[in-house]
């Protein structure tokens, strides 16, 4: 699977071209610490006055590597497919070898970094429902309206919480449907190559 890069990017990571291979080095460093710890504008001042360029410039350089790094991790992309996810920005040999090197050293650790960042959605607990359906009424004589109301028990962080929800019978069969349709999907031969790089 190649990762394919918008001109944006590009034309951040191209402001690796004017630099040394130590110094794309030091760019991924930077790279990790800004996915741990977030942005820090004084490490990009002190790049931008050794290097002679704006920090805007070093910050963009930083960013697009960053982007690299993570979505090439995220993906968990091979070492040819990396390889070809970069031949498009015209590097040289040397600068190739360096930014592969960089991913194959922090793939595991820019994945767990990636997990940790995921939002906790609660979980399934269980399920509680009724069925409510008016039989007769004066004023509406031929209109049946049945509802149907769940009770949907949730877990997030040890902690349960409820949630109801009420419904007619018609969209919860749509809903249901839909859900088996995903379901379906989910057994096709590509999503589960998808499944597989993901994982």
């Amino acid at each position: 699977m190649l990762l394919v890069l918008s001109e944006e990017h590009k034309e951040h990571l191209g402001f690796l071209l004017q630099v040394e291979s130590s110094v794309v080095n030091e760019f991924g460093r930077i790279a990790l610490e800004f996915l741990r710890k977030g942005t820090n504008p004084k490490i990009y001042e002190g790049a931008a006055r050794k290097l002679n360029v704006s920090s805007e410039t070093i910050q963009h350089g930083v960013e697009g590597l960053t982007y690299l790094l993570t979505e090439s991790s995220k993906l968990m992309i091979s070492e040819i497919d990396f390889q070809d996810s970069i031949l498009v920005l015209g590097f040289s040999e040397e600068l190739n070898a360096v930014l592969l090197q960089l991913y194959l050293d922090n793939r595991k650790e820019i994945r767990s970094i990636l997990t940790e960042l995921a939002p906790k959605l609660p979980s399934y607990h269980s399920l509680e429902w009724r069925l409510d359906v008016q039989l007769a009424s004066r004023s509406l004589r031929q209109q049946i309206k049945p509802v149907v109301t769940l009770k949907l028990h949730l877990t997030q962080n040890g902690n349960q919480t409820t949630q109801i929800l009420q419904t007619d019978p018609a969209t919860l069969l749509h809903l249901i449907q839909q859900l088996e349709q995903a379901l379906g999907e989910m057994k096709t031969n590509h999503c589960r190559r998808i499944v597989r790089n993901i994982k």
